[in-house]
């Protein structure tokens, strides 16, 4: 049976007694998973409006129904829109209005998160997993597995969302074929075997999940362990509950992990080997040490991958080599590939205006599958016959390939982008402020934290607990949008045309004379001063996860 399109992976698995899903409630067998896809692929295929895209939105948290969606999808040929439960508001509302969903599948806490907004759905073609008629209307769908004949490597099966450098909606595309290939490579880049057990902590809507953990399992026929959200607490005891092999992370969770409480027996559990993105060298490092876990940490995204090779020589904070001559450094004005970076003792790049640039692959743009409905977002990925990542980098003497942020504005936190735009318009709802201007500083482990700076009005104090409830009571502004350090200014650096200079906030972060506000905890925002002496404490913890080159200010 061919194996270039997921539908063809999953039937595969057809007759397979070895366990494919499990959670702490109850395992599947690979067998009964493809059965289980099998009758939700029936079930969108009946509920399916000829004439409209055949896009199902999937609210859900890492529940073995996404799973079998997914699956769904692949064998009636249909689209998976994985929805961002972090998201709010209009934000959400018009993300999932942007991909057509026909269908939306959830179940309570996600109908309660999108009660009252206009998603493009009928409350009627809403599918709650946790209401028993849906398991009634599915018994009326159960049929010997199948593809549709209609699908093929070029059949799109997802739509990944993503946030734009203005804050509206993209939604990248991926086909049954890129994600199949991704599949059988990861498994052999990333030792993915049948004997493995991969713990999927990190969400499901998100490509790391699906591209280095879901993907991969299923093509080796590994096991997968699913529990419904990362939490840095339960990942130790997960592991052992389930004699976890491997898992897939982004770097601020790896960093939640290694602020646990260490403890003597940590090294006693079964990992052996995890993937992911943008961990500090020193959380590697320490993770390999206390849990006796390797590490691979690679450069990707939703939209392409494979630009960068691992080389076991790369100092800390390398990506590795570029994979081939096409992928470069350039300057986007010029076209011309960037000089190499001159580093300092500490990492740093010293001639920064010339060695950073763009990371192009410059024969990418055949293997670029797009966005939907967004013909302005895939002029800025492809352009001059190249493939522009968006992101910033240089390479050093040695050859080897850095990340030196994002050419957007917009910001990573947690793996995720957020729309600093749709910050900013958040906070100048409040009557105090004046302007806002909301952009990434970097996290001392892992990627960015979102930083604002506020021109209060004539007269006007900042209140750090009013702030805080007025943060709490804003329904669009995400779980992970909240600012984690606030700057308060009578008068922000403006252009000409008074608009907000925010690379000279940038390149000023916390280090200014104007008081700066950190948030506290994770839940919901509350702050208090930042000090001299938290000021100096944040460059010791730069300083001790290898992230010196990131200070802003003199070293």
């Amino acid at each position: 049976m061919a194996t270039d399109t997921i539908a063809g992976l999953l039937l595969a698995r057809l007759g397979d007694g070895h366990p494919g899903v499990r959670t702490t409630e109850r395992s599947y067998t690979w067998d009964e998973t493809v059965r289980h896809s099998a009758a939700r692929g029936a079930l969108a295929r009946a509920l399916h409006v000829e004439g409209r895209p055949f896009h199902v939105g999937v609210l859900l948290e890492n529940v073995p129904e996404f799973l079998f969606w997914l699956g769904g999808a692949a064998l009636a040929g249909a689209t998976v829109v994985g929805i961002n439960p972090t998201r709010r508001g209009a934000e959400l509302a018009a993300e999932v209005r942007h991909t057509d969903c026909q269908l939306i599948v959830t179940d309570r806490a996600g109908l309660a998160l999108l009660d009252g907004l206009d998603v493009g759905v009928e409350r009627e073609r809403f599918l709650l997993v946790d209401d028993p008629d849906h398991h009634r209307l599915l018994a009326r769908h159960t049929s010997p597995p199948a593809a549709e004949a209609a699908v093929t490597p070029r059949t799109q099966l997802l739509l990944l969302l993503t946030s734009g450098t203005t804050g509206t909606a993209k939604a990248a595309r991926c086909s049954q074929g890129r994600l199949a290939a991704l599949g059988h490579a990861n498994a052999a880049k990333y030792a993915i075997g049948r004997d493995d057990v991969s713990y999927c902590c990190m969400p499901l809507f998100h490509g790391n999940a699906l591209m280095g953990l879901w993907a991969p399992s299923l093509a080796s026929g590994a096991e997968i362990a699913l529990t419904p959200r990362f939490s840095a607490s339960g990942f130790l005891p997960d592991v052992r509950r389930f004699g976890a092999t491997y898992f897939t992370y982004v770097g601020k969770a790896l960093g939640y992990v290694m602020a646990t409480e260490e403890r003597p027996d940590d090294a006693e559990n079964t990992l052996t080997h995890g993937f992911g993105t943008e961990a500090s060298p020193e959380d590697k490092a320490g993770f390999a040490r206390r849990f006796g876990c390797r590490l691979i940490e690679v450069y990707g995204s939703s939209e392409g991958s494979g630009a960068v090779r691992q080389d076991p020589a790369a100092p800390p904070g390398a990506l590795g080599r570029p994979a081939r001559p096409a992928v470069q450094v350039v300057d986007p004005e010029t076209l011309a590939t960037c000089p190499a970076a001159r580093l300092d003792e500490h990492g740093r790049v010293r001639n920064a205006e010339e060695a950073v640039g763009e990371i192009v692959v410059k024969d990418g743009a055949d293997a670029f599958e797009g966005y939907y409905r967004n013909e302005a977002a895939d002029a800025e990925r492809v352009r001059h016959g190249w493939y522009w990542t968006g992101d910033l980098g240089y390479v050093d003497a040695a050859g080897f390939l850095y990340f030196a942020g994002r050419a957007g504005d917009w910001i990573r936190v947690d793996g995720e982008n957020t729309s600093a735009l749709r910050i900013e318009q958040v906070l100048r709802r409040h009557p105090d402020v004046v302007a806002a201007g909301v952009y990434a500083v970097p996290d001392p482990r892992s990627g960015d934290r979102v930083m604002a700076a506020l021109e209060l009005r004539e007269g006007a104090g900042f209140d750090q607990a009013e702030f805080a409830a007025f943060l709490a009571e804003q329904q669009d502004l995400g779980t992970k949008q909240a600012p984690h350090l606030v700057r308060v200014s009578r008068r922000l650096p403006a252009t000409g045309s008074n608009k907000v200079r925010k690379p000279a906030l940038k390149a000023e972060a916390w280090l200014c004379e104007d008081p700066v506000y950190e948030r506290q905890g994770r839940g919901s925002p509350a702050y208090r001063p930042l000090d001299a002496v938290r000021r100096a404490a944040l460059r010791e913890e730069f300083s001790r996860h290898g992230r010196q080159r990131f200070l802003p200010g003199p070293g």
